[in-house]
């Protein structure tokens, strides 16, 4: 089921009133997409924070992973990225896409030793069966193909 209100909602009013709908129907799962969010515009942070803030009141358990998906382009700007959203959100890990062109994604490697967040996901592709689960030891592999 795909759960979605007009342009402009609120968009924690829509997280309360999904899960309001899979409390009813018993879903197993919701998965909340926060896509286009700046980590440098503060009013979209803490409306980040609002939207952890729901979710914990309407299941107390929950949410059960808060990851941060960085694109493996991204550089520097990533630990600012993953600084800024642990602090709204409290992040429980990394999913690193675009792995499937010439970016190695190395700022991961960083973002995982300072804020101790695992890396969970890979994408390597555009297609549902490219997104994998974290390999350190393939991923080393590959960056360092080549170099030697």
């Amino acid at each position: 089921m795909f759960y979605q209100k007009d342009a402009g909602s609120d968009p924690s009013s829509v997280i309360f009133e999904a899960l309001e709908k899979a409390k009813k129907e018993t879903y197993d799962l919701v998965l909340v997409d926060t896509a286009g969010r700046l980590q440098n515009k503060v009013n979209l942070m803490n409306e980040l924070s609002k939207m952890k803030r729901v979710i914990e009141k309407a299941l107390p358990s929950q949410p059960a992973e808060t990851l941060l998906v960085i694109d493996a382009t991204t550089g520097q700007n990533g630990m600012n990225q993953a600084k800024v959203f642990n602090e709204a959100t409290d992040l429980t890990g990394i999913v690193l896409t675009k792995l499937d062109g010439t970016a190695k994604g190395g700022i991961v490697l960083a973002i995982r030793h300072l804020y101790n967040l695992p890396i969970k996901y890979v994408g390597l592709g555009e297609k549902i069966d490219d997104l994998v689960p974290f390999d350190i030891e393939d991923y080393i592999y590959n960056l360092f193909k080549g170099f030697f």
